[in-house]
C-alpha cells in the first residue's frame, strides 16, 4: 500500500501514521518529524527549515522534495508506505508522481482527515503546552490553518478527480478514527 494521509494541521495524522503503519506493515514517513529531528540537531537544513516552521509557513518545496525522495528509495518504504505531511503543495504532487514513477509505482490512496478549526486549534494548543514546540502559539496555529486551506486543499481535489481521494472524520478516540480509515481505504483499494 502506498498512500498518504491529509488534513489540516492538528487533525490527528501523527497519530494516526502511526497506528495505521503498523496496521498495514509500512512505514509511516512523517516529513514533520524529518524536519523536527533536523532542527533538534541544528543542521544546515534544520535552521533553514526552523525560519519557516516558527512563522507557520512550509518549508520551501526544493529542500522537502530532497528528503521527500531519499527518504522513498530507502529500502524500507519498497513495498509501500504511509506518506504524512506530503505532498503540500500542486508542483510537489507532480515532483512525488515522479519520484514514485522513477520506481515502477503509483498511489494507491489518499486519506483526508477532517474536523472543524476550532476543534484543530484547541488540540494544538494543548499539544503546544505538553510538547513545548516553539511552532505552536495560536497565531501561528490559525495561520497554519489559512495556508492550508489556501495551497493545500486543491490538492484534494487533483486526488478526488484521480478516484484516489476518501474523506474520514478525524474527531472521536485514536481506535475509532483508524478504524474509520480501514474501512475507507477498502473502499478505494477494492
Amino acid at each position: 500500500m502506498r498512500m498518504l494521509l491529509m488534513g489540516p494541521p492538528g487533525a490527528g495524522k501523527g497519530t494516526q501514521a502511526k497506528v495505521l503503519a503498523e496496521r498495514l506493515n509500512i512505514p509511516a514517513v512523517s516529513t514533520g518529524d524529518i524536519f523536527r529531528a533536523n532542527v533538534k540537531d541544528e543542521t544546515p537544513l534544520g535552521v533553514e527549515a526552523k525560519r519557516y516552521m516558527d512563522a507557520g509557513d512550509y518549508v520551501p518545496d526544493e529542500v522537502t522534495n530532497a528528503m521527500v525522495r531519499d527518504r522513498l528509495s530507502e529500502a524500507d518504504a519498497g513495498d509501500g508506505f504511509l506518506l504524512d505531511g506530503y505532498p503540500r503543495t500542486l508542483a510537489q504532487v507532480g515532483t512525488l508522481d515522479e519520484i514514485l514513477a522513477d520506481h515502477g509505482h503509483s498511489l494507491d490512496a489518499v486519506v483526508a482527515l477532517v474536523a472543524d478549526t476550532d476543534v484543530l486549534v484547541g488540540r494544538m494548543l494543548k499539544r503546544a503546552q505538553t510538547d513545548g514546540r516553539s511552532d505552536d502559539s495560536e497565531e501561528v496555529i490559525r495561520h497554519r490553518q489559512d495556508v492550508y486551506v489556501a495551497e493545500t486543499k486543491p490538492l484534494l481535489r487533483v486526488y478526488a478527480q484521480r478516484g484516489l481521494l476518501v474523506e474520514v472524520d478525524g474527531v472521536g478516540e485514536i481506535d475509532e478514527v483508524s478504524e474509520r480509515v480501514l474501512a475507507a481505504l477498502k473502499t478505494v483499494t477494492d
